[in-house]
């Protein structure tokens, strides 16, 4: 058995240890990242220390040089070490996180099978089924009923349609000759107009704008009346 075996079994067998919770195991793994994570920081500074020396020294004191060049040598593997080592914990920590989650989901899960099994206890598949079939029945006769409500209820209001509408247009024929008996017609003159002489003199403009709008409103009442005659008929 290795040494590093001896170190882990060396305090005692597991079964007589309380095994840590997830919580604490978590918490004791961000510590150590924590603690890391400084360290890391304290190599970083002193491994610029070191080049600033050895850059100070140069070649007027190769010995010091090479010295702050070692021990920065030293910081570095410490460094990459101390990578590798967050990069395990990480890892760690994550599969942790993920176990822990996986546990919870899990018995989650567990509760929630044993209660839908308890009130699965308390059903009886035949009564459901007896239920169903009382809903739809009670559901076919609400149908019934609202469709018989709904239906149309014969009064003797069986009329023919024709006889109906050849009522309407009679009463519409009636209404319309009321309407023209109250209409007035425009009074048409007896007499004729008198003829035109062959030569006039020269009118004014003004004359002949005024003369032309009466011939245009009378032509334009001759059209009225047309209209009207022929709508009456």
């Amino acid at each position: 058995m290795s040494k590093l075996g001896k170190f882990f079994k060396g305090g005692g067998s597991s079964k007589s240890r309380a095994a840590p919770s997830p919580q604490e195991a978590l918490a004791r793994l961000r510590e150590t990242e924590e603690m890391l994570g400084k360290k890391q920081e304290y190599l970083e500074n002193r491994i610029q220390r070191e080049l600033a020396l050895a850059k100070k020294h140069g070649t007027q004191n190769k010995r010091a040089a090479l010295q702050a060049l070692k021990r920065k040598k030293r910081f570095e593997k410490q460094l990459t070490q101390i990578d590798g080592t967050l990069s395990t914990i990480e890892f760690q920590r994550e599969a942790l996180e993920n176990s822990h989650t996986n546990t919870e989901v899990l018995r989650n899960m567990g509760f929630a099978a044993k209660a839908m099994k308890t009130v699965h206890e308390n059903m009886d598949l035949n009564k459901i089924d007896d239920l169903m079939q009382d809903i739809t029945e009670q559901q076919d006769i609400a149908q019934e009923i609202s469709e018989a409500f709904s239906q149309r209820i014969g009064l003797g209001d069986d009329f023919d349609e024709d006889e109906l509408m050849a009522e309407l247009e009679e009463l519409e024929q009636e209404e319309l000759n009321k309407k023209m008996t109250n209409i007035r017609l425009p009074n048409v003159p007896s007499s004729s107009l008198p003829a035109q002489p062959d030569r006039k003199p020269s009118m004014p403009s003004t004359a002949r704008r005024s003369r032309a709008a009466s011939s245009r409103r009378a032509e334009e009442e001759d059209d009225d009346f047309k209209q009207l005659a022929a709508w009456a008929t």
